[in-house]
Protein backbone atom coordinates (compact mmCIF):
# COMPACT_ATOMS: atom_id res chain seq x y z
CA UNK A 1 0.00 0.00 0.00
CA UNK A 2 1.18 3.38 -0.80
CA UNK A 3 2.47 5.49 2.11
CA UNK A 4 -0.03 8.15 3.32
CA UNK A 5 -0.63 10.60 6.21
CA UNK A 6 -2.61 9.75 9.42
CA UNK A 7 -4.20 12.09 11.19
CA UNK A 8 -4.84 10.72 15.04
CA UNK A 9 -7.21 11.66 17.61
CA UNK A 10 -9.02 9.27 20.27
CA UNK A 11 -12.22 9.68 18.11
CA UNK A 12 -10.81 9.00 14.88
CA UNK A 13 -7.57 6.86 14.40
CA UNK A 14 -7.28 5.27 11.10
CA UNK A 15 -5.13 2.90 9.42
CA UNK A 16 -1.26 3.93 9.79
CA UNK A 17 0.63 3.51 6.77
CA UNK A 18 3.59 5.03 8.01
CA UNK A 19 5.23 2.53 10.67
CA UNK A 20 6.08 5.06 13.72
CA UNK A 21 9.36 3.23 14.48
CA UNK A 22 11.25 4.32 10.94
CA UNK A 23 10.02 7.99 11.40
CA UNK A 24 13.17 10.09 10.68
CA UNK A 25 11.61 13.37 12.09
CA UNK A 26 9.37 14.97 14.69
CA UNK A 27 7.99 18.09 14.50
CA UNK A 28 6.96 20.34 17.64
CA UNK A 29 4.39 22.82 16.81
CA UNK A 30 4.00 26.15 19.05
CA UNK A 31 1.34 26.65 21.17
CA UNK A 32 2.41 28.27 24.71
CA UNK A 33 1.75 25.88 27.66
CA UNK A 34 -0.59 24.29 25.22
CA UNK A 35 2.60 22.05 23.98
CA UNK A 36 2.49 20.42 27.25
CA UNK A 37 0.90 17.78 25.78
CA UNK A 38 3.23 17.05 23.19
CA UNK A 39 5.94 16.06 26.30
CA UNK A 40 3.09 13.50 28.03
CA UNK A 41 2.66 12.25 24.57
CA UNK A 42 6.62 11.59 23.86
CA UNK A 43 7.34 10.37 27.28
CA UNK A 44 4.62 7.45 25.90
CA UNK A 45 4.94 6.96 22.74
CA UNK A 46 8.56 7.46 21.84
CA UNK A 47 10.03 4.17 24.09
CA UNK A 48 6.72 2.08 23.40
CA UNK A 49 7.47 2.30 19.55
CA UNK A 50 11.05 2.83 19.78
CA UNK A 51 11.09 6.20 17.90
CA UNK A 52 14.37 7.42 17.81
CA UNK A 53 14.57 10.09 14.93
CA UNK A 54 17.83 12.00 13.48
CA UNK A 55 16.05 15.13 13.25
CA UNK A 56 13.88 17.85 15.43
CA UNK A 57 11.74 20.67 13.90
CA UNK A 58 10.36 23.09 16.28
CA UNK A 59 8.82 26.13 16.57
CA UNK A 60 7.96 28.84 20.10
CA UNK A 61 7.01 26.91 22.72
CA UNK A 62 7.61 23.52 21.17
CA UNK A 63 11.52 24.25 20.82
CA UNK A 64 11.30 24.54 24.88
CA UNK A 65 9.49 21.45 25.04
CA UNK A 66 12.06 19.30 22.04
CA UNK A 67 14.94 20.60 24.53
CA UNK A 68 13.45 19.39 28.07
CA UNK A 69 12.93 16.09 26.21
CA UNK A 70 16.17 15.40 24.52
CA UNK A 71 18.03 16.87 27.69
CA UNK A 72 16.44 14.39 29.76
CA UNK A 73 15.21 16.88 32.50
CA UNK A 74 11.18 16.79 31.87
CA UNK A 75 10.50 15.93 35.73
CA UNK A 76 12.54 18.79 36.83
CA UNK A 77 11.50 21.46 34.27
CA UNK A 78 8.00 20.21 34.55
CA UNK A 79 7.46 20.50 38.90
CA UNK A 80 9.71 23.98 38.21
CA UNK A 81 7.24 25.65 35.52
CA UNK A 82 4.49 24.53 38.28
CA UNK A 83 5.94 26.13 40.96
CA UNK A 84 6.87 29.49 39.55
CA UNK A 85 3.30 29.56 37.62
CA UNK A 86 1.73 29.05 40.88
CA UNK A 87 3.45 31.61 42.57
CA UNK A 88 2.50 33.98 39.78
CA UNK A 89 -0.80 35.18 40.75
CA UNK A 90 -1.50 37.23 37.53
CA UNK A 91 -1.07 36.72 33.50
CA UNK A 92 -0.66 41.00 33.36
CA UNK A 93 0.22 43.17 36.16
CA UNK A 94 -1.16 46.93 34.53
CA UNK A 95 0.26 48.69 37.35
CA UNK A 96 3.92 47.48 37.05
CA UNK A 97 3.61 50.87 34.22
CA UNK A 98 3.82 53.20 36.66
CA UNK A 99 6.72 51.60 38.36
CA UNK A 100 8.73 51.01 34.87
CA UNK A 101 8.63 47.71 35.11
CA UNK A 102 7.29 44.99 32.68
CA UNK A 103 3.13 43.85 32.88
CA UNK A 104 3.92 40.94 32.06
CA UNK A 105 5.57 37.90 33.97
CA UNK A 106 6.12 35.39 30.92
CA UNK A 107 9.55 36.47 29.78
CA UNK A 108 11.28 35.78 33.13
CA UNK A 109 9.27 32.79 33.94
CA UNK A 110 10.27 31.03 30.95
CA UNK A 111 13.92 31.90 30.46
CA UNK A 112 14.13 30.96 34.25
CA UNK A 113 12.69 27.67 33.68
CA UNK A 114 15.13 27.27 30.83
CA UNK A 115 18.11 28.15 32.86
CA UNK A 116 17.24 26.48 35.75
CA UNK A 117 17.09 23.11 33.81
CA UNK A 118 19.98 23.33 31.64
CA UNK A 119 23.37 22.92 32.79
CA UNK A 120 26.96 21.20 30.82
CA UNK A 121 25.39 17.55 30.96
CA UNK A 122 22.13 18.37 29.42
CA UNK A 123 23.51 20.75 26.58
CA UNK A 124 26.28 17.97 26.17
CA UNK A 125 23.15 15.39 25.78
CA UNK A 126 20.97 17.89 23.17
CA UNK A 127 23.96 17.95 20.97
CA UNK A 128 24.39 14.08 21.32
CA UNK A 129 20.79 13.73 20.19
CA UNK A 130 18.96 14.54 17.47
CA UNK A 131 19.50 17.53 15.55
CA UNK A 132 16.56 20.01 16.82
CA UNK A 133 16.16 23.09 14.59
CA UNK A 134 14.25 26.06 15.18
CA UNK A 135 12.18 28.24 13.12
CA UNK A 136 12.09 32.04 13.99
CA UNK A 137 10.48 34.79 11.99
CA UNK A 138 12.35 37.86 10.58
CA UNK A 139 10.93 41.18 10.52
CA UNK A 140 10.95 42.44 6.99
CA UNK A 141 13.94 44.91 6.32
CA UNK A 142 11.80 48.06 5.73
CA UNK A 143 9.50 47.98 8.99
CA UNK A 144 10.90 48.55 12.52
CA UNK A 145 10.17 46.45 15.47
CA UNK A 146 6.86 47.88 16.28
CA UNK A 147 5.36 48.32 12.52
CA UNK A 148 6.77 44.71 12.35
CA UNK A 149 4.59 43.28 15.37
CA UNK A 150 1.31 45.46 13.95
CA UNK A 151 1.62 43.89 10.44
CA UNK A 152 2.40 40.17 12.17
CA UNK A 153 -1.00 40.71 14.07
CA UNK A 154 -2.61 41.75 11.27
CA UNK A 155 -1.50 38.80 9.30
CA UNK A 156 -2.20 36.31 12.70
CA UNK A 157 -5.75 37.64 12.80
CA UNK A 158 -6.38 37.40 9.55
CA UNK A 159 -5.33 33.76 9.13
CA UNK A 160 -7.71 32.86 11.96
CA UNK A 161 -10.90 33.75 9.40
CA UNK A 162 -9.39 32.62 6.06
CA UNK A 163 -7.67 29.22 7.31
CA UNK A 164 -8.32 26.63 9.55
CA UNK A 165 -5.45 24.20 9.77
CA UNK A 166 -2.15 23.51 11.11
CA UNK A 167 0.47 25.28 8.35
CA UNK A 168 0.52 29.08 8.74
CA UNK A 169 1.00 30.87 5.34
CA UNK A 170 0.02 34.80 5.51
CA UNK A 171 3.10 35.51 7.65
CA UNK A 172 5.48 34.27 4.61
CA UNK A 173 3.12 36.20 1.88
CA UNK A 174 3.80 38.98 4.49
CA UNK A 175 7.23 39.70 3.58
CA UNK A 176 8.44 37.65 7.10
CA UNK A 177 11.40 35.40 6.73
CA UNK A 178 11.99 32.52 8.02
CA UNK A 179 15.75 32.05 9.81
CA UNK A 180 16.30 27.86 10.97
CA UNK A 181 18.61 27.95 14.21
CA UNK A 182 20.08 24.56 15.13
CA UNK A 183 20.03 23.89 19.32
CA UNK A 184 23.42 22.09 18.27
CA UNK A 185 25.29 25.97 17.43
CA UNK A 186 24.01 26.95 20.94
CA UNK A 187 26.74 26.29 23.87
CA UNK A 188 25.26 27.64 27.00
CA UNK A 189 21.91 27.65 28.85
CA UNK A 190 22.01 31.46 27.76
CA UNK A 191 22.41 30.96 24.02
CA UNK A 192 20.00 28.25 24.46
CA UNK A 193 17.21 30.47 26.35
CA UNK A 194 17.69 33.38 24.19
CA UNK A 195 16.78 31.36 20.98
CA UNK A 196 14.17 29.44 22.71
CA UNK A 197 12.72 33.23 23.62
CA UNK A 198 13.33 34.83 19.78
CA UNK A 199 11.05 32.06 18.79
CA UNK A 200 8.34 32.16 21.34
CA UNK A 201 8.70 36.31 20.64
CA UNK A 202 5.15 37.66 20.89
CA UNK A 203 4.56 41.30 22.20
CA UNK A 204 3.56 43.04 24.35
CA UNK A 205 3.27 39.28 26.30
CA UNK A 206 7.16 39.58 25.54
CA UNK A 207 10.27 42.39 24.15
CA UNK A 208 11.00 42.43 21.05
CA UNK A 209 14.10 40.37 20.65
CA UNK A 210 16.74 40.56 17.93
CA UNK A 211 19.28 38.20 16.52
CA UNK A 212 22.22 39.20 13.91
CA UNK A 213 20.72 42.50 15.04
CA UNK A 214 17.52 42.04 13.22
CA UNK A 215 13.98 42.27 15.04
CA UNK A 216 12.60 38.69 15.36
CA UNK A 217 9.04 37.11 16.41
CA UNK A 218 7.61 33.86 16.59
CA UNK A 219 8.35 31.85 14.14
CA UNK A 220 5.00 30.40 14.27
CA UNK A 221 4.19 33.63 11.62
CA UNK A 222 6.13 31.43 9.05
CA UNK A 223 4.31 27.99 10.09
CA UNK A 224 3.67 26.74 13.76
CA UNK A 225 4.00 23.56 12.41
CA UNK A 226 7.56 23.92 10.90
CA UNK A 227 7.95 21.01 8.00
CA UNK A 228 10.61 22.77 6.95
CA UNK A 229 12.91 23.03 9.15
CA UNK A 230 13.15 19.15 8.55
CA UNK A 231 16.62 18.45 6.29
CA UNK A 232 14.20 15.74 4.24
CA UNK A 233 10.99 17.41 3.99
CA UNK A 234 10.20 14.12 2.45
CA UNK A 235 11.26 11.69 5.00
CA UNK A 236 8.52 9.64 7.02
CA UNK A 237 7.70 12.29 9.76
CA UNK A 238 5.64 13.19 12.63
CA UNK A 239 3.92 16.35 13.45
CA UNK A 240 2.65 16.86 16.96
CA UNK A 241 0.11 19.31 16.95
CA UNK A 242 -1.05 20.95 20.43
CA UNK A 243 -4.83 21.40 19.08
CA UNK A 244 -7.51 20.32 17.52
CA UNK A 245 -8.16 20.46 13.90
CA UNK A 246 -10.66 19.13 11.68
CA UNK A 247 -9.68 15.84 9.29
CA UNK A 248 -10.32 17.74 6.19
CA UNK A 249 -8.18 20.80 7.32
CA UNK A 250 -5.27 18.15 7.89
CA UNK A 251 -3.37 17.58 5.24
CA UNK A 252 -2.57 14.62 2.96
CA UNK A 253 1.02 13.99 2.62
CA UNK A 254 3.06 10.53 1.95
CA UNK A 255 4.97 9.69 4.69
CA UNK A 256 3.47 11.83 7.06
CA UNK A 257 1.75 11.32 10.05
CA UNK A 258 -0.09 14.08 12.36
CA UNK A 259 -0.70 13.58 15.89
CA UNK A 260 -3.12 15.71 17.67
CA UNK A 261 -4.72 16.22 20.97
CA UNK A 262 -7.85 13.94 21.64
CA UNK A 263 -10.02 16.72 23.20
CA UNK A 264 -9.36 20.51 24.01
CA UNK A 265 -6.21 21.72 25.55
CA UNK A 266 -7.56 22.83 29.27
CA UNK A 267 -5.33 25.57 29.43
CA UNK A 268 -4.59 28.75 27.49
CA UNK A 269 -1.31 28.88 26.13
CA UNK A 270 -0.19 31.90 27.55
CA UNK A 271 -1.86 31.09 30.93
CA UNK A 272 0.85 31.51 33.67
CA UNK A 273 -1.51 30.98 36.93
CA UNK A 274 -2.29 27.20 36.47
CA UNK A 275 -0.18 24.53 37.31
CA UNK A 276 -3.11 22.47 37.57
CA UNK A 277 -4.28 23.52 33.71
CA UNK A 278 -0.13 22.70 32.93
CA UNK A 279 -0.39 19.09 34.58
CA UNK A 280 -3.77 18.21 33.05
CA UNK A 281 -2.44 19.13 29.47
CA UNK A 282 0.51 16.88 30.44
CA UNK A 283 -1.48 14.15 31.54
CA UNK A 284 -3.68 14.28 28.54
CA UNK A 285 -0.60 13.82 26.12
CA UNK A 286 0.18 10.64 27.83
CA UNK A 287 -3.38 9.03 27.59
CA UNK A 288 -3.41 10.20 23.75
CA UNK A 289 0.27 8.88 23.73
CA UNK A 290 -1.17 5.75 24.92
CA UNK A 291 -3.91 5.76 22.34
CA UNK A 292 -1.31 5.86 19.93
CA UNK A 293 0.90 3.19 20.46
CA UNK A 294 -2.17 0.89 20.76
CA UNK A 295 -3.08 2.32 17.21
CA UNK A 296 -0.08 1.59 15.69
CA UNK A 297 0.33 -1.94 17.35
CA UNK A 298 -3.16 -2.91 15.81
CA UNK A 299 -1.85 -1.58 12.53
CA UNK A 300 1.60 -3.46 12.99
CA UNK A 301 -0.76 -7.03 13.34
Amino acid sequence: MAPHNQQFSNSTIQQFHVDPRTLEAVVFAGGGCRCFWQVGFWEVAAPALGMQPRAIGAVSAGAAMACMLFSDSVREGLADFKARVAANRRNVYPLNLLKRRPMFPHPEIYRDTVLANLDAARIARLHAGPDIRVLLALVPRWLGPRSGFLLALLAYQTEGFVYDGPHAVLGRRAGFEPVIASVRDCHTPDEIADLILQTSCTPPITPTYRRAGRPVLDGGLIDSAPIETIPTPAAPTLVLLTKPFPPASIPRVPGRIYAQPSQAIPIHKWDYTNPAGVQATYDLGRRDGEHFVIAAGRDAA
